[in-house]
Order: structure tokens, then C-alpha cells, then sequence
């Protein structure tokens, strides 16, 4: 395994459209431990392929308290959505930084597992907007997308700020 470096905001590489995996095989589960020793090594509750730099549908959530539920989803899409909650969001890819943005509370999502298997699942709460999150990645889209001009200014200077002091 191998701890991947993760872009940050804003980065244009994290505005590329994922590609669809066709084959699930031993390089993407070997990608999806690399993507999870990574995660929890931030530490984040989810995590795209886009994030990484690697630009197929691929996302990796963990909302447990023990850290050891790792889920996964390839070729994610969301089916349908209900009712809206707003909620305090961060990103691996906006360090630092948390804001409140509105996503459905309720959905139905489509995916395929590690082993390619399908699932199709009704899911709510934490995991219902980390799914939504992490797809937004996959699209090229960051959840600062969702605040106004003026905050995506002032949180781009900020991080290119800190990115100029660490070098």
C-alpha cells in the first residue's frame, strides 16, 4: 500500500470528469487500498479517484467511529433524492476549511463493490452526503462550488497562501 498525494483546491486537475471503470480488477482494488491507507491517513471520511489524480468513477467512504467500515463505490450515481439538510462540509481537497451546503438528506444510489459486484441501496444522513460529495468529484466539482463567488475567492487565496508557505 501507499500513501497517494491528494490535490488541493484549487488545483485545476480536480475540475477533470472521471472516466467509468470497465473492468474491476486487482489494479483498482489495489488503487482502493492505496486510496483507503490515504483517507485515513488525512484523516477523511471519504475520498474520490479524482482527489488522487486518477480520473476514473471511484470513491471510498468510512463514516464509522471505529474507522474499520470502509465502503466502496465504483460508477456511482444517485437514482433519486429527497428531502434537503444542510450541513458542515470539509474536504481532503479544501484543507482546513468547513462550510454549510445543502444536499438532499435522502437517497437512492447505483454502484458496483471491490469485487464488481452491484448494489443499489436507500441511504440517509452522514453517508447520503458523503456520497453526494465524493460524486461531485467525480464531475469535476469541489463543494466550495456551492458557496458564493466572494467565499470561493478568499478560500482560494487562503489555500494558495498556505501552499506558498510550505514550500
Amino acid at each position: 500500500m501507499a500513501l497517494l498525494e491528494i490535490l488541493h483546491y484549487p488545483d485545476p486537475r480536480l475540475r477533470t470528469q472521471a472516466a467509468p471503470v470497465t473492468d474491476v480488477n486487482d489494479d483498482i482494488r489495489t488503487l482502493i487500498n492505496d486510496m483507503a491507507e490515504t483517507m485515513y491517513a488525512a484523516p477523511g471520511i471519504g475520498l474520490a479517484a479524482t482527489q488522487i489524480n486518477v480520473h476514473k468513477q471511484l470513491i471510498i467512504i468510512d463514516i464509522s467511529e471505529s474507522r474499520d467500515h470502509l465502503q466502496v463505490f465504483i460508477n456511482p450515481e444517485v437514482m433519486s433524492k429527497e428531502s434537503e439538510i444542510t450541513t458542515e462540509e470539509g474536504c481532503l481537497s479544501v484543507p482546513g476549511i468547513y462550510e454549510s451546503v445543502t444536499r438532499a438528506e435522502i437517497i437512492t444510489y447505483r454502484a458496483l463493490d471491490a469485487q464488481g459486484k452491484k448494489i443499489e441501496e436507500k441511504v440517509s444522513g452522514l453517508l447520503a452526503v458523503c456520497i453526494q460529495h465524493e460524486i461531485d468529484h467525480l464531475k469535476g466539482k469541489v463543494f466550495v462550488d456551492y458557496l458564493s463567488r466572494l467565499k470561493q475567492q478568499r478560500i482560494s487565496k487562503k489555500l494558495l497562501k498556505q501552499q506558498r508557505q510550505a514550500m
